[in-house]
This record gives structure tokens, C-alpha cells and sequence, in this order.
């Protein structure tokens, strides 16, 4: 038994000092933060919920220097926000996707709140498939863990015993819940913050909530809600196409809409500036209504 308490500790210091180099400090609120190094031409991955101000931003590095940031972009629906700074011999980090990782691998929770590399241990509690966040966002895989994160490692690395990045961790996206944002969902988010700044996002201009359909609609569709509209943006995509207060939609692309969850998905950066149909019903008969999405500027916008 000493043994293997002898071998899980050296892996997990061996861990910790590989990750400890791409590991930095983010100064954009009252209490610092962390990040993760991206890349070694000084992109750095954080959460967005850390980054207060848009300007004024430091980092504190491995050596101790603190660097001013520039802000590239940020997604408050993946709670990721993309770092430039101008710095040299930036060591990035290995990133991994989670491919190949089971329930039960021992993982640890790497932060720089301080001037020093802090951690905490843990396993893979549970691994599911893709995800919508509260706030709208795609999140690829769901990953739970038990190596909870310490006060100011929002912003930090979740890793493997070999030291490399399974993913961003942040008390974000979900009250009372630590979520680890999984590298595929990073580098997707990273690569349209760099191009971008931003996400780009469909955008109907209509709030609404899920409803049960009528039976027969039920049976004819195949499905038991729909989205009743209840308010709708004056000169807003949704109105230019004839949609009007009471539609429920079931449909968008062909694609069934059952929750605002399924709307927001097929609300992707494809269908901006896009005719799709969209199907409502109004007084009980089905229709469908040529809609062209603009771009949502609100991450909770519809």
C-alpha cells in the first residue's frame, strides 16, 4: 500500500510541475484568478467571469513578472475569455481531449491565484456527452470531477498525471457547480475569439417558452412542446418574416424545436444572413415562414 501511495504522490507532484509553467495569474477583478497559456505567442485562456474590465488587465507569470493583457475576445456562454500579452520563451501548455480518459482517472486542479502553482487532487467523477449551458453556449463533453478547485482557480487547468490540459475549469456557468470546459469546446471558442472576438450567433428576436402541444399536433409531429412567443423585437428577423404574438414554433430548418435549448442550437453562425424556414402554429394549423437570423449581440437573446 505504501508503495502505491509512494507512486500516485510522485505522479501527481510530476504533474503539477509540468503544468506549473502554463499556468499564470489574472489581475482583471478585486481578487485574482488564473489562466492557462495557450500558445507561446502569449494567448492566454481564462474565464470570462474573472475578467472584469477590459482594460487594465495584468497576468502574473511562472518567474514572478506581472505583464499588462489586452483583451481579444470573451463568450459569456462558455464563460472563456481569450488574453494577448507580449512576453518571450512562453512555455504552452499540452493540451488533450478527453478521448480515451474513464471514469475514475485521477486528475488534478492546477491555479496561480498567488505568486506560486496550487493544486488539488481528484477523478474523473462522470463523463457524458455535449451540453447547453443556462446561458446558451455548446459545451462538447460533460466532464464532472471531485478535484474541486480552490478560491481563484476560475480560469485554471484541469489535468492529467502527465501534466496535459483536459480542459478549463470555472465556477461559471453553473451556480453552485465547478464545470470544466473541455479543450475541444476551448479550442473551438478560442479559434472564433481570435477571427472574431466574439461568437457568432443566430439571432430571431422573440422570447418564448416551452408549451405542450395539442394532441393531434402532438401525434402529427411527433413531439409533445413547442415555443410559444410571447414577446416579440419590433423590426426584428422574427417580425420581417410575419411572426406574431402567440406562434408557436416546432420547427426551424426542418429541425424540431421543443425547448429554447433546441433553438438556440440551431441558431448557429451558418444560418446568420441565411433564409430558413421557420414553422409555427397559429390557430392550430401549421405554417412555415421564410426568416432570415441576424447576429445576437446577448448571449441570452433569442
Amino acid at each position: 500500500m505504501s508503495n502505491a501511495s509512494e507512486t500516485l504522490s510522485d505522479l501527481a507532484a510530476a504533474a503539477v510541475e509540468a503544468g506549473a509553467p502554463y499556468v499564470v495569474r489574472v489581475d482583471a477583478r478585486r481578487r485574482p484568478a488564473s489562466g492557462v497559456v495557450w500558445s507561446s505567442d502569449g494567448l492566454v485562456v481564462t474565464a470570462d467571469h474573472v475578467v472584469h474590465r477590459d482594460e487594465g488587465v495584468m497576468v502574473g507569470l511562472p518567474d514572478g513578472e506581472s505583464v499588462p493583457a489586452t483583451l481579444v475576445g470573451r463568450d459569456p456562454s462558455t464563460d472563456l475569455a481569450l488574453l494577448q500579452i507580449q512576453t518571450e520563451g512562453l512555455a504552452a501548455a499540452a493540451w488533450r481531449d478527453v478521448d480515451g480518459a474513464r471514469v475514475g482517472h485521477v486528475v488534478l486542479a492546477l491555479g496561480r491565484p498567488g505568486r506560486t502553482v496550487r493544486a488539488t487532487l481528484g477523478i474523473l467523477s462522470a463523463l457524458g456527452g455535449s451540453w447547453r449551458t443556462p446561458a446558451g453556449g455548446e459545451v462538447d463533453t460533460y466532464i464532472e470531477t471531485d478535484a474541486a478547485p480552490l478560491p481563484g482557480f476560475s480560469g485554471g487547468a484541469l489535468v492529467d498525471t502527465a501534466g496535459r490540459v483536459l480542459g478549463v475549469h470555472t465556477t461559471g456557468l453553473v451556480r453552485g457547480a465547478v464545470v470544466t470546459v473541455p479543450t475541444v469546446t476551448v479550442r473551438r471558442v478560442v479559434d472564433a475569439l481570435r477571427a472574431h472576438g466574439r461568437i457568432r450567433r443566430g439571432f430571431l428576436g422573440i422570447a418564448t417558452h416551452a408549451v405542450p402541444l395539442p394532441p393531434l399536433l402532438r401525434q402529427q409531429l411527433g413531439q409533445r412542446t413547442g415555443l410559444l412567443v410571447f414577446s416579440i423585437e419590433q423590426d426584428g428577423p422574427a417580425a420581417r418574416a410575419g411572426v406574431v404574438f402567440g406562434d408557436t414554433i416546432v420547427a426551424l430548418g426542418g429541425q424540431p424545436v421543443r425547448r429554447v435549448d433546441d433553438l438556440w442550437g440551431l441558431l448557429g453562425e451558418g444560418q446568420i444572413g441565411t433564409s430558413v424556414p421557420l414553422r409555427v402554429v397559429r390557430a392550430g394549423e401549421l405554417r412555415d415562414l421564410p426568416v432570415v437570423p441576424g447576429e445576437r449581440r446577448s448571449a441570452r437573446a433569442g
